[in-house]
């Protein structure tokens, strides 16, 4: 989640604006690129414990991939709010096949109880919806922090955390030139779009930077 500014906030309106004006068939197209993208970085492997989310308002949807991720031999997990106040979540079990059930901000979450939670540093990768991106891997979020709470382990500087793996997906007119990142910022290590797969550079973070 990026530093607050006046850029910032009219940058995130702007942006989801264009994601939820999206034609129907140039979405759909999209976002089959976008699978096999991560379908290229082998995301969706046997085994492999993954985090993925459940889109709304106009986030990259990916949906039309879970199935087969699952009878891949992948095992899903998707977000599970435990604490509005806070604003905390946690990743449960989650099977494409069962249905949903709605948070408190009616958005779908597993019916998995919050016990049968997965602790991130065991998640091989972490799928992440992003408003807004740069080639840094610095994110543009909704703005409440909560996969930024949740990933805040990969930010400790005594441990070398190779896990989760973090990707975000988003669509390729969603890139900004640079964000401004909040000191609680956990950068990303790819983004995929339906144009490329972008292999991010965190390291040129400690640069100079400002307000998108």
């Amino acid at each position: 989640m990026a530093r607050l500014t006046p850029e910032v906030h009219a940058a995130r309106q702007r942006l989801r604006q264009f994601r939820l004006a999206l034609p129907s068939a140039t979405r759909s197209a999209a976002e089959r690129a976008i699978l096999r993208g991560l379908r290229e970085l082998r995301v969706f492997r046997p085994g492999a414990r993954v985090g993925i989310y459940l889109a709304i308002r106009g986030e990259v949807s990916l949906a039309a991939g879970l199935p087969a991720a699952r009878g891949s031999g992948a095992r899903l997990y998707a977000p599970k709010i435990t604490s509005r106040r806070r604003r905390t979540m946690v990743f449960v079990p989650f099977d494409p096949r069962a249905g949903t059930i709605s948070n408190a901000f009616g958005i779908a979450e597993p019916f998995a109880r919050t016990a049968e939670r997965q602790p991130v540093a065991s998640l091989d990768t972490v799928i992440v919806p992003l408003v807004g991106f740069d080639r840094r891997g610095v994110r543009l979020g909704m703005g409440a922090g909560y996969y930024d709470r949740a990933l805040r382990r990969r930010r400790d500087p005594s441990r070398q955390w190779s896990r989760p793996r973090l990707i975000g997906v988003a669509f390729a007119s969603q890139e900004l030139a640079l964000i401004d990142p909040a000191p609680w910022d956990v950068p990303l290590d790819f983004v995929v779009t339906e144009r490329e797969i972008v292999r991010c550079r965190p390291e040129s973070l400690s640069a100079t930077t400002s307000p998108t």
